[in-house]
């Protein structure tokens, strides 16, 4: 068996096609390269769209990078024929072993993206190959969006939206995730208004009516609450519970700050305070009962604390509002300046946190898919625009269907 018919076995090729030439050569960078030159039988007819089989009227010439073959770049060549179709046009027939426009074989696309579903950065992938970095890029965006394109969101009914630093700075990504499927259905450049606009916009255009998304689930950010009310009028919104626990916490730990000035016993503390009780060390449980005994105005916002995460457990919506109305009374109370505005901030987005207690829903998935996003960060460092990194969380939280069609399967 020659060499040709050797490569044309190893590259998988099927008559008419087979390896007329084999060439090895050293190039001006040092690097081997082995040079691999395909051909046709002479009289073959090739089949137009209609599958009538035409002849050939000329040949253009072609180049593909391929699969490095030991310590040589390997580079496919073939004239690749033209056909005049049934109708009378000229028209440039497919290779089996790469896709129209490309300057790589389909084996040399799937090894790439296979590289970086392995949490390699790109740079580090174009490294390995030995090829400009955009050109992966280029690669990686034709199939996240194909796959984007061939993407069937059409049974989501309950929508959560987040947004995440893309890069340091005021630079944000805002994703729109299909809480059902914990699946990111689309990301758009910045937090504001618009983003919820965008992900209706794309819903729409997949045949998804704005009236089908029933619940949201977001932060408590103003110009998500506009944007939903418009892009999603008809769904209900739950304000994410982990937000709002955040912000209570937050006023638990600016009543700590300001005992802290006067009471050195109170340093170190920090999260004494702030974390479940449950999670405490034993030492530390102990510190703390002495403290809110210590200090009452600790205590009582402390109390205070506590009692405001029973809400979360209550069975329905009327007993969720009857036990914060009562909350808000105690707090009135109490006279705590920061929990007296953290209940403002309860009265002014009331609806939205007690529709936790029928929806359930939290953002508990977008923080998972968070972790994710920033693992898309580390793989697409070194990103020239942020269409590259939104095709990384496309690529990493989408659970998109990728269909590679390579010649040898």
């Amino acid at each position: 068996m020659n060499s040709e018919a050797l490569f044309s076995m190893a590259l998988g090729l099927q008559s008419p096609w087979q390896v007329k030439e084999v060439n090895f050569s050293v190039a001006e960078s040092s690097h081997n390269e082995l040079h691999l030159r395909i051909g046709f039988t002479p009289g073959t007819r090739f089949p137009d769209e209609t599958g009538e089989m035409c002849p050939v009227h000329d040949t253009v010439e072609r180049q593909w990078q391929h699969l490095s073959f030991f310590e040589h770049v390997c580079y496919l060549h073939c004239a690749v024929p033209r056909i005049t179709t049934g109708d009378g046009h000229v028209r440039t027939v497919e290779v089996p072993w790469a896709r129209p426009g490309s300057g790589f074989t389909l084996l040399f696309e799937a090894l790439a993206l296979a590289l970086i579903e392995r949490e390699m950065p790109v740079n580090r992938v174009a490294e390995i190959m030995k090829v400009n970095p955009q050109r992966i890029w280029t690669v990686f965006n034709h199939w996240v969006g194909k796959a984007r394109a061939a993407d069937d969101p059409s049974s989501i009914t309950r929508l959560g939206v987040d947004e995440t630093a893309s890069k340091k700075g005021h630079h944000y990504v805002t994703v729109g995730v299909d809480m059902a499927a914990s699946r990111v259905i689309h990301a758009t450049e910045g937090k504001g208004k618009a983003t919820l606009k965008a992900i209706q916009q794309h819903l729409e255009s997949k045949g998804v009516g704005k009236q089908q998304v029933e619940q949201i689930s977001m932060d408590l950010s103003p110009s998500f609450i506009a944007g939903a009310a418009e892009a999603f009028p008809s769904a209900k919104i739950t304000f994410d519970r982990f937000h709002v626990v955040k912000l209570l916490n937050q006023a638990m730990n600016q009543v700590r700050i300001a005992e802290r000035k006067e009471h050195a016993a109170l340093k170190g503390h920090k999260y004494t305070f702030l974390s479940n009780r449950d999670n405490l060390s034993s030492k530390r449980e102990t510190e703390l009962a002495e403290l809110i005994t210590l200090y009452p105005r600790l205590g009582e916002a402390y109390r205070l604390k506590v009692l405001f995460n029973d809400l979360w457990a209550m069975p329905d919506k009327v007993t969720a509002e009857l036990f914060l109305r009562q909350w808000c009374r105690e707090v009135d109370a109490a006279k705590i300046p920061a929990f007296m505005a953290f209940a403002n901030t309860v009265r002014a987005h009331w609806s939205g946190i007690v529709q936790f207690v029928e929806s359930r829903l939290t953002n508990g998935i977008l923080e998972g898919i968070n972790n994710k996003i920033q693992l898309a960060k580390r793989r697409a460092r070194g990103y020239r625009n942020i269409n590259n990194f939104i095709n990384m969380i496309y690529f990493l939280c989408g659970k998109l269907k990728f269909d590679y069609p390579l010649y040898f399967t």
